[in-house]
């Protein structure tokens, strides 16, 4: 992968650095894409046989240029002054040259003879100066035979074929230091043999080529200064941190306890299986294990296969053993998939068990077929294509908007504001992404969609908790609370009106501690502002549509009977037509958007006309509210995870590209890594549920004890956290 320095970038990496180009034409025009990525504004103005300097006195940054187009004794001799004491040498030092002396001397064998005693007495110096400095030498590019000039047709592609295996060859061979290397730059001629049909003479490579060399001789020497999470060159694998470590540990001893445990009562098994009774002479039934021991297998069990799943994911996105490769999109690569997931979806259609709107078949089957659809997005890079970034910022409303239908409906019609309920949410929510931040080293901001979640539900969860609690058999006793719950839902409408434009008072918030550990990313909140701000109001539009929707449903306004129509047929077909007119108008208007950040700004306000006019489509005909796509509600049931693990064992570099398990085979590739990643996802969902069961129990006190642990391994977090902070700094 490589990551697209910017100015800024390139001058942090480069400060106080002397960069030095030694070549003829082709490495000047190497020179001033360079340099061009510390400063944009330079213009390729310099003498075209002649040294060109530059400097960025802002970071102390010098870039020079010298003209040697020949492998000769001059290059030789400003070579040598480099290694000896008294001066300076240069930071960096790209060197290459062949193509004039090819010109020169016709394209002669002898001339190549020359190139390889003259490379041969200048490869001792390079590799001296490889010691303490970063050398490069330059392949010769492939050239355009059909392009070139008459004074340049002897510069034939075998001729460069024949300097460039000399130059390999002689470079390195007499150097015994492992650490004093020459670099051989092959990318530039491995790009030439695609691009330089597009040269204009046949011997230069296009811009967007030399640019792109540019950024690759950037990466091989910041990735490893700067760290860039998609710069996956040349950068050493980061070292283990203390917490890293300690559950490195922690997970190597349960998988020997299992293993422990699973052999004992193995071993007690095949006794008891043979055991007779010899008085009756039946075979006794062997002794059922005691509940503390079932559980205490059942745990290890558990982090026995979590343990080896984060082995993996660490060996995905953490460790140098596999490949990553940059994102590019295509219109087919986004569409095409999105047509076949949607034909197989079909394929699995059956009837729902019960046909009330949103019911839980459909709620899991609308999260599925969202959830492969964001999947797609990701992998197929499709942000960058504005349309398809809209309609996706829907979907991830969609899934907000019932975050705040779902538990409405639950505390408003269950009246369970109990602490079991709110601790089973929390940990199935959080469990897999702390267990990452341990595992992966990121903050908790990181995966944001599960704070955004989690945030969401809590405030759900005040807003009806709060005195007087207000639910649905206490307001069928009287209108009036029902109008108390509408002053609630106002209050909450208000609040997130006032922190959305007031970045100050919510930054302020979540910039006190504890909260500012869950919450910051780079050292501030501004990202979780972001985050937060820019679906602001679909959760409160969850929370009044399942409020409107269960009125409704109490005072026996619609019909949800078996192939029934929502409402009479009249208003029916109206509302069909007004949602039909609605969801493509909004489409419409994604589709149109030219800017990113005024569409943002609009977002939050218009994203529910989409999605209330889904539900309608969706809900008012009978026969379409009574069946559904099992093939989509089973993503449903496990959408959390996979959108927490493609993060890592899908993509790659924390999103940034796309991993690569089978190299050369891109299809094969995706198809095994999606059969991996989704398997993982679904086990860890299967972890996740049990350990909830042992974890959070119903007993409260119980509950109480096993929250008081949880708290002491949180404190145990921060502790360890503070000494890895200290150690680095």
């Amino acid at each position: 992968m490589m990551h697209k320095y910017k100015n800024s970038e390139a001058k942090n990496c480069l400060i106080d650095k002397h960069v030095v180009f030694i070549g003829d034409s082709r490495i000047r025009q190497l020179f001033y894409s360079f340099i061009k990525l510390i400063n944009p504004q330079v213009k390729e103005e310099g003498i075209k046989h002649g040294n060109i300097p530059f400097e960025d006195k802002s970071a102390s940054i010098k870039v020079d240029f010298l003209w040697y187009p020949e492998v000769n004794g001059s290059m030789r001799q400003r070579i040598k002054s480099w290694t000896e004491g008294s001066v300076a040498k240069p930071h960096i030092i790209v060197v290459g040259a062949a193509t004039w002396s090819i010109k020169i001397h016709n394209g002669s064998n002898e001339a190549l003879a020359q190139y390889k005693i003259n490379i041969t007495s200048i490869a001792p110096l390079l590799e001296k100066l490889a010691i303490s400095s970063d050398v490069y030498w330059v392949l010769q590019d492939p050239v355009y035979e059909d392009m070139l000039s008459e004074s340049r047709k002897m510069i034939t592609n075998e001729k460069i074929d024949a300097y460039n295996e000399a130059a390999v060859r002689i470079l390195n061979s007499s150097s015994r230091n492992s650490k004093a290397k020459v670099k051989v730059f092959s990318v530039s001629k491995l790009i030439a043999q695609e691009t330089i049909m597009k040269s204009t003479d046949g011997l230069h490579l296009p811009e967007s080529s030399r640019d792109t060399n540019a950024m690759i001789l950037m990466n091989v020497y910041c990735n490893k200064i700067m760290k860039p999470i998609d710069g996956s060159c040349c950068q050493p694998q980061p070292p283990l941190t203390l917490i890293q470590k300690i559950a490195f540990c922690f997970f190597t001893l349960s998988i020997f306890g299992y293993l422990i445990i699973s052999l004992i009562h193995r071993n007690n098994y095949r006794k008891n299986k043979s055991c007779t009774d010899l008085e009756s002479g039946e075979e006794k039934k062997p002794a059922i294990s005691t509940p503390n021991i079932s559980t205490l297998e059942m745990l290890l069990h558990c982090f026995c296969k979590l343990g080896l799943i984060m082995t993996y994911f660490y060996l995905c996105d953490r460790a140098n053993l596999f490949m990553k490769e940059n994102k590019f999109y295509t219109h087919s690569s986004f569409f095409i998939p999105i047509v076949y997931i949607l034909v197989l979806g079909v394929f699995y259609t059956e009837n729902t068990k019960e046909t009330k709107v949103l019911n839980r078949e459909q709620t899991d089957e609308w999260k599925g077929w969202m959830q492969l659809v964001i999947l797609i997005y990701h992998i197929s890079g499709a942000s960058t294509f504005l349309p398809v970034y809209m309609h996706i910022r829907v979907l991830v409303a969609a899934y907000l908007f019932q975050t705040g239908y779902g538990h409405f409906s639950y505390f408003w019609i269950k009246g369970d504001f109990g602490v079991y309920r709110v601790c089973q949410v929390l940990f199935r929510l959080n469990f897999l992404v702390v267990v990452l931040c341990i595992v992966m080293d990121r903050p908790y901001q990181f995966y944001y969609f599960v704070p955004l979640v989690t945030v969401w539900f809590m405030i759900i969860y005040a807003t009806l908790a709060v005195w007087p609690q207000i639910v649905q058999k206490k307001a069928n006793g009287s209108c009036l609370w029902h109008f108390g719950l509408l002053l609630k839902l106002i209050c909450l409408l208000t609040c997130i009106y006032f922190l959305s434009y007031s970045q100050g008072a919510f930054e302020k918030i979540f910039s006190f501690w504890p909260l500012s550990k869950c919450f910051e990313l780079n050292g501030n909140v501004y990202e979780w502002w972001f985050r937060w701000k820019l679906d602001r109001y679909v959760v409160f539009h969850g929370m009044l549509f399942a409020f409107i929707y269960l009125a409704l449903q109490k005072h026996q306004m619609i019909s949800e009977g078996k192939g029934d129509p929502l409402f009479s047929n009249r208003v029916s077909n109206v509302l069909l037509f007004i949602s039909i007119v609605s969801f493509l108008t909004y489409s419409i208007w994604a589709s149109s958007c030219k800017n990113k950040t005024e569409c943002n700004e609009l977002h939050p306000s218009v994203s529910v006309v989409q999605i209330l006019a889904f539900i309608l489509i969706r809900n008012i005909p009978g026969y379409v509210r009574s069946v559904y796509s099992s093939f989509f509600a089973w993503f449903g049931k496990i959408s959390l995870e996979l959108f927490i693990c493609q993060y890592h064992i899908w993509l790659a570099a924390d999103t940034k590209g796309i991993l690569v398990l089978i190299p050369g085979y891109p299809m094969f590739n995706v198809l095994v890594s999606t059969f991996i990643f989704v398997c993982v996802a679904h086990e860890i969902s299967q972890i996740t549920n049990d350990l909830a069961q042992i974890v959070v129990p119903k007993d409260n006190s119980t509950l109480l004890k096993r929250l008081l642990c949880i708290a002491g391994f949180f404190s145990g977090l921060h502790f360890f956290s503070a000494m890895q902070d200290q150690s680095r700094h």
